[in-house]
C-alpha cells in the first residue's frame, strides 16, 4: 500500500509534466483494457489518464528494479526471472504466479508461430514444386557461372598467345638487329 500511495503521489505531481522522451502505454490499448475489466462502468477521461500514468509508472519502477537485479547478477540482458524477482522485491509477490502463467502462455504462442509459419502455405505452391524450382535456379546459376569462367579462361588463353607472339616478334626483331650489325 505504501508503494501504491507513493506511485499515486508521484504520478499526480508528474501528470502535467510528461518528459519529451517518456514512453507510455498506447491509449487505445489502455481503453480496451479498461472496457474489458469494467464493461458496465463509464470511466471519466481524467480517471483513464490517471490509470494510464499509474501503469506507466509501475512499468518504469518494475523495469528499473529488474535492471538493478540484472546488474547485480552481472548480466547484460533483463530476463523474465529478473522481472519476477523484481515483483517479489517490490512487494508484489501475489502477482508472480499470474505473471508466470502469462509468461508460459506467451512462450506457447511464440512456439506455435514458429512451428506454424504460413509463408510457404500462403504461396499456394506445393513444397515439392518449390524444391524443384529451387534446384532449377541452382542449376541455372551453376551453368551461368561455368560460362563466365569459360569465357574468362578463353580470354586468358588469348592474352597469353598474344603475349607469346609479341615476345616472339620482339626476340626475332632483336635477333635481326644483331645480325645487321655484324
Amino acid at each position: 500500500t505504501y508503494l501504491i500511495h507513493y506511485l499515486s503521489i508521484k504520478i499526480i505531481i508528474n501528470m502535467n509534466e510528461p518528459g519529451e522522451d517518456e514512453l507510455t502505454i498506447p491509449r487505445a490499448a489502455m481503453n480496451k483494457m479498461i472496457k474489458e475489466v469494467l464493461p458496465n462502468i463509464r470511466v471519466a477521461n481524467e480517471a483513464r489518464e490517471l490509470i494510464l500514468n499509474c501503469c506507466t509508472e509501475f512499468i518504469h519502477l518494475l523495469s528499473s528494479e529488474a535492471n538493478e537485479i540484472c546488474n547485480q547478477q552481472q548480466k547484460k540482458t533483463i530476463s523474465a526471472d529478473h522481472v519476477l524477482n523484481a515483483l517479489e522485491k517490490l512487494g508484489f509477490g501475489d502477482y508472480v504466479c499470474k505473471a508466470e502463467e502469462v509468461l508460459k502462455d506467451c512462450k506457447e504462442v511464440i512456439a506455435k508461430r514458429k512451428k506454424h509459419s504460413t509463408r510457404l502455405e500462403n504461396l499456394g505452391i506445393p513444397e515439392e514444386e518449390l524444391l524443384r524450382q529451387q534446384q532449377e535456379l541452382f542449376a541455372k546459376a551453376r551453368e551461368e557461372q561455368l560460362a563466365v569462367e569459360a569465357q574468362q579462361w578463353q580470354q586468358l588463353q588469348a592474352e597469353a598467345q598474344r603475349l607469346a607472339l609479341q615476345n616472339q616478334y620482339q626476340d626475332q626483331g632483336s635477333y635481326d638487329d644483331e645480325n645487321e650489325e655484324d
